[in-house]
């Protein structure tokens, strides 16, 4: 015979993948977000019966708790990002192409359109008020008053706070997620360019405004500022064939990045002429048939796990 607590728990569970994808959008970490929601779990059950019984709608407990944990983690991560080397890309979430697992919530929550690599590079530009205002409102609905008791501020403050970070995502204008067939047909001609080194090619499928924007953290290579503009990410890509064994990036299989087609590219040992290559993850941003951006995500302590969560593919 189950006991509260089971039946407790069983709601929890429930609740859990929501209460993941709410964590993660807040922070752009894997395991900021675990860590929250399981903290959320801690205090629910830490509660004495009276407590709990008390509590009339979990989810919107759970998620008040869940976004306090955050937005504290949020303010930290502002003094430790100060402290990064190099530029700081949120988390990526990866998974094998197919049908993501019933088993694993943030593969299926990452479907949704803000979720994916360009969304969330826009909220990090936000403060984390500002952030957790404008999630908590646009992208879960939750009433000002109940975020102003999370930022402690007054509902005004709250709602200001969501409409500048409003203000900010629309003003990026992160472009709209583009079909998987459209996106797989683009990134293949631009993997086919760089390691034929048709430039000419190459010309056609970056957008005139590209971006990279690399993230190894001081413990891996990649381009340590954004590189910005077409001549200057394809002399970039030049560069990089030079210094790295095309073998290696031939063993690039795709994989879902946030929901959008990326690659991952798997270490390569150094070889007699080249350089060791480390293990990385590109996400793409597709505009008007064009890619606008490319995230190269190489920090290890981000691709945890990441070959067996991309699959051989």
């Amino acid at each position: 015979m189950s006991t509260a607590l089971d039946e407790l728990a069983g709601d929890f569970a429930a609740l859990r993948p929501h209460l993941v994808s709410v964590a993660y959008r807040l922070t752009g970490a894997l395991s900021d977000a675990e860590d929250a929601v399981q903290e959320s779990w801690l205090r629910l059950s830490g509660l004495d019966d009276g407590r709990r019984s008390a509590i009339e709608d979990h989810k919107g407990w759970l998620t008040t708790v869940v976004s306090r944990i955050c937005l504290d983690r949020l303010r930290s991560a502002v003094v430790r990002r100060e402290r990064y080397v190099g530029e700081w890309l949120p988390e990526p979430v990866l998974g094998p192409l197919g049908t993501p697992s019933s088993e694993d919530p943030l593969t299926i929550a990452v479907r949704d359109d803000g979720m994916r690599m360009a969304a969330m590079v826009v909220l990090d530009r936000l403060t984390p008020e500002q952030r957790v205002a404008f999630v908590l409102h646009d992208a879960f609905a939750v009433p000002f008053g109940e975020i102003a008791e999370i930022l402690g501020c007054t509902t005004d403050a709250a709602r200001q706070h969501g409409s500048r970070g409003r203000r900010a995502v629309a003003d990026a204008d992160p472009p709209p997620r583009t079909a998987l067939a459209e996106q797989q047909q683009i990134i293949e001609r631009f993997m086919t360019a760089m390691l034929t080194g048709d430039i000419q090619a190459v010309a056609e499928v970056l957008h005139p405004d590209v971006v990279l924007v690399g993230d190894g953290g001081g413990k891996a290579r990649t381009a340590v500022h954004t590189v910005t503009g077409f001549d200057k990410v394809t002399r970039l890509f030049q560069g990089l064939m030079r210094l790295y064994d095309p073998s290696g990036i031939e063993q690039a299989r795709p994989a879902l990045v946030n929901g959008d087609l990326g690659l991952y590219i798997p270490p390569q040992a150094a070889s007699e002429g080249y350089r060791a290559l480390d293990e990385h993850v590109n996400a793409f941003v597709i505009r008007d048939g064009k890619i606008v951006a490319i995230y190269d995500m190489a920090n290890p302590d981000k691709l945890t796990d990441a070959k067996a969560k991309v699959g051989r593919g």
